[in-house]
């Protein structure tokens, strides 16, 4: 028997699991919308019965618990209906940036161990061109008119292959949360599941003004009721689904059973996303900084001369993974009045603090109140007094996640019990003022978050230092109004090369994020005695500072 042969048997319990929470939003929501898509809808009825598909497919060529399901997709049902799927029968979806090419794909399937990938047609070239022999199967989602890849299964045949069964699940099964962290590379952050759905049941419950429920089977009447009260949660998502800040509250959304609602392919459109507040009555707009929050307030700004958008449905404004200036927020507030926004200071790791902002009270850039366990701790593992001026690492007390996915070196960096207590470090630097209010510094390392992307200067040096031309690199990260940083670099060469020519040539090896914006070719790039990096002198070169 299964049970038995499970290590975890003695520890199970079929509870809180997103699966098993869906499932029974499901069959009792039946046909009100879980998905919607402009102007497609998927009901909650057939959210199940597509996974449950899906799963049965999966299952049919091998894949087993604990197996690993890649999603490569843009923002669609389909992503979450994989990711339904993967759960029901206890496997585990790994998320994989679309904009990753050849090379990032095939080192973040590897590193993941996946056993199968689902894809969008528009995405197949980059799938050609790896080495999909290890995957046991291949599924191509429709995009356009691209054509089937050899060796895919369209998304259609996994539609019409066999129901999974539903099966008892472990809170302790686990979930793999991929990101680009701070070295550069994608790392798989481990949750135990079961803490993952309390911690997001309690968020969407206070959402919806109810009380976070200690059971599944208390879960499941928080859709109906709150559907019935009127108070059940649209969520829009505007960042891609393949992000945590994306992904994390889409599950929250779905596990109290409201509807997700998302934009129309894969680049985002401020008019878009306000005429789809207007149309689905969205209660929740989830965001990554000013890079979605200054459109959004500019084109409400522009509608108010004219035919204004109806944004009164919005309750809540959640941004995480890049800051909200404190202008954005003030505009967002004049047009949404009846809304708090919610500036969340978190990483895939753990969440550190938040700051609330409502019309006529809206908080300061990078300010945070820190939660409940958190903290700021010097080099020697001591807590940073307030109003000391001195930075800290954030330390956040947390028993989940549990570690990164094959890699115990950085766990053990990561996360670190002191004083008995488990804490986990992000990698965030800080300082705390007098009153306790977390001032975010920023990353102990260099790495840059570019509208809510994060990408490692290491990685496009060593991109930049591939041209033939060039002698040496450094790349970093410039204050910009758009995107919270912008990546410039400055480089050496021993034969002449024009800037356009080396973006070009970063642009072939890397996601188009990762790409300078501006690249400085100087006499020489500039390192100490020992030959570490001087990034202040490179900034100077390039401009920026004295």
């Amino acid at each position: 028997m299964r049970d038995a042969e499970d290590p975890l048997a003695d520890r199970r319990d079929a509870g809180m699991h997103p699966a098993t929470l869906w499932e029974a939003h499901a069959d009792r929501l039946g046909d009100e919308p879980a998905i919607i898509q402009a102007s497609a809808t998927t009901t909650w009825r057939d959210f199940d019965r597509h996974a449950s598909a899906v799963a049965g497919a999966l299952q049919a060529v091998g894949i087993g618990e604990q197996g690993k399901v890649a999603v490569y997709l843009y923002n669609g049902a389909e992503f979450l209906e994989t990711c339904f799927a993967a759960f029901k029968f206890r496997a585990q979806p790994i998320n994989v940036n679309y904009r990753y090419l050849d090379a990032e794909l095939a080192h973040l399937l590897e590193s993941s161990d996946a056993q199968a990938l689902v894809f969008h047609g528009s995405l197949s070239d980059r799938v050609a061109g790896i080495d999909t022999s290890a995957l046991r199967l291949l599924a191509q989602v429709p995009d356009g008119d691209a054509t089937v890849l050899a060796g895919a299964v369209p998304w259609a045949a996994l539609l019409g292959a066999t129901p999974a069964a539903r099966c008892v699940r472990g809170e302790l099964d686990h979930h793999l949360l991929y990101t680009g962290g701070t070295t550069g590379l994608p790392k798989g952050v481990i949750y135990e599941v079961g803490g993952l759905a309390r911690e997001l049941v309690s968020v969407g419950a206070s959402f919806i003004g109810a009380q976070a429920p200690s059971c599944a089977a208390d879960v499941a009447t928080l859709g109906s009721d709150s559907r019935a009260a009127g108070t059940h949660l649209v969520t829009l998502i505007l960042p891609p689904l393949m992000h945590g800040t994306g992904m994390g509250l889409a599950f929250l959304t779905l596990s109290v059973g409201g509807t997700v609602v998302l934009l129309d392919g894969p680049r985002f459109d401020a008019d878009e996303a306000l005429r789809a507040i207007e149309r689905s009555r969205v209660s929740v707009l989830s965001l990554v900084g000013d890079a979605f929050g200054r459109p959004l307030a500019a084109a409400l700004d522009a509608a108010a001369t004219g035919c204004a958008y109806d944004v009164s449905s919005l309750r809540v404004i959640m941004s995480s993974g890049a800051m909200l200036t404190a202008e954005t927020k003030a505009t967002l507030l004049r047009h949404a009045p009846n809304a708090l926004i919610i500036d969340s200071l978190a990483a895939s790791e753990a969440p550190m603090g938040s700051s609330v902002s409502h019309a006529g009270s809206t908080s300061s850039t990078a300010t945070f109140a820190m939660r409940p366990g958190t903290k700021v701790l010097d080099e020697n593992d001591r807590e940073v007094a307030p109003g000391s001026g001195i930075a800290g690492r954030v330390a956040v007390a947390s028993t989940n996640p549990i570690g990164y996915y094959k890699d115990p070196e950085k766990t053990a960096e990561t996360f670190r019990e002191i004083d008995g207590i488990r804490y986990t470090f992000p990698g965030d630097w800080a300082v705390i003022d007098e009153d306790g209010t977390l001032v975010l510094l920023g990353r102990g390392s260099h790495c840059i978050n570019t509208g809510g992307e994060k990408v490692f200067p290491e990685e496009v040096e060593e991109a930049l230092k591939t041209h033939p031309a060039v002698v040496d690199a450094l790349v970093f990260g410039v204050d910009d109004e758009k995107w919270g940083q912008r990546i410039e670099a400055v480089a050496s060469t021993e034969a002449p090369v024009t800037s356009a020519t080396l973006s070009a040539h970063v642009k072939a090896r890397l996601a188009a994020f990762k790409v300078p914006k501006v690249i400085q070719v100087v006499d020489a790039v500039p390192r100490a005695a020992n030959g570490k990096a001087d990034y202040r002198e490179a900034r100077r070169l390039a401009g920026h500072g004295h």
